[in-house]
């Protein structure tokens, strides 16, 4: 019975607790899709027990014309601290290039020879930002593969988010030659569509020492912050803090308090409540402001279609513009 067990420990694919009662009957596991390693991982008792090998996915969406080293560092930071595989994606869409079309006009019209010229460095600066990510991985001692999406950037980014984790990208994206307010075109449109969670990296790369879950006692705050607490449970060891905002009127009472403190407490036990009095983007912001540059903040809802008494959308581009910290947003659909 013991080498049956072993034979199919080794051949199963579970992500459901294992008695670790050896004589418990082994049809009692719920076999799923989940990469987890059973073998040789037994209990203190003499049972058997998980050792996760779980590796989740995460992506780096690149403009290679105009590389962010802060998104590459973030990412390697993420999945260095999580043990998950990191796919950098390089948009190198063909419809876009770093010359305009103007410059490619002489006296005797369109140039071949400066097209071809163009071309050349445009594609010999895609490789040099490649080679840097690939470098930077190596060094991290991180999993990691690269992809070259050549189609239009927004859709291809989009398609790839699907089987995705986390998509991390730079705030200031633009995928066009031109620089942008904040929130740009590109990340409006990507953030209205997204099909997993995303940070957004500021233009400057700092170590994160801090989280702050931004809560309004609406399911799409409560969602962002299981998403984070189930994609990125390393940092739970950080120092956290939980903001909401209620009107002047009102008192400093927490909405739902007995189930959202219920629930954190097998989240972030430790974690510290801050209840502010105002016009929440306006309380937000001056509170954010006051911040490490180390934190991440964590929201919800950017759907267009979504109905919250505060995290509406503006809520996520005021974000943007306001402050120079990494966002964590995911929305519940």
């Amino acid at each position: 019975m013991q080498g049956i067990r072993q034979c199919l420990l080794k051949k199963w694919r579970v992500d459901v607790l294992i008695p670790v009662n050896p004589s418990a009957n082994i049809n009692h596991i719920h076999s799923r899709k989940s990469l987890i390693d059973l073998t040789s991982s037994k209990s203190i008792t003499g049972g058997y027990s998980i050792k996760n090998q779980v590796m989740r996915k995460i992506i780096a969406a690149f403009d290679g014309l105009k590389y962010s080293a802060s998104t590459r560092q973030y990412a390697i930071q993420v999945a260095k601290e999580g043990n998950y595989h990191l796919v950098g994606v390089f948009l190198d869409d063909k419809t876009y290039s770093s010359y305009k079309i103007y410059e490619l006009i002489t006296e005797e019209g369109v140039s071949d020879a400066r097209l071809k010229q163009y071309e050349d460095k445009d594609k010999a600066t895609r490789m040099a930002a490649a080679k840097d990510f690939e470098e930077q991985c190596k060094k991290a001692g991180i999993s990691f593969s690269i992809h070259h999406d050549q189609n239009i950037a927004i859709q291809d980014l989009k398609h790839e988010s699907i089987y995705a984790d986390l998509l991390i990208i730079d705030s200031r994206e633009t995928l066009t030659h031109y620089t942008e307010k904040l929130p740009t075109r590109f990340v409006r449109d990507l953030l209205t569509d997204v099909q997993c969670p995303v940070i957004l990296a500021p233009s400057k790369y700092k170590p994160l020492e801090k989280v702050v879950l931004l809560y309004d006692g609406e399911p799409s705050s409560v969602f962002a912050i299981k998403m984070f607490s189930y994609l990125l449970p390393t940092y739970a060891g950080l120092e956290v803090e939980i903001i909401s905002v209620n009107p002047v009127s009102s008192s400093l009472h927490l909405k739902d308090n007995k189930l959202m403190k219920e629930f954190m407490k097998r989240h972030y036990p430790k974690a510290a409540y801050k209840i502010l009095k105002g016009l929440a983007e306006d309380e937000i912001i001056k509170h954010l402001k006051e911040q490490p540059a180390g934190t991440l903040v964590v929201l919800g809802a950017y759907r267009r279609s979504a109905i919250s008494r505060w995290f509406r959308e503006s809520m996520a581009d005021v974000l943007m513009k306001e402050v120079k910290l990494p966002l964590f947003i995911a929305h519940n659909k």
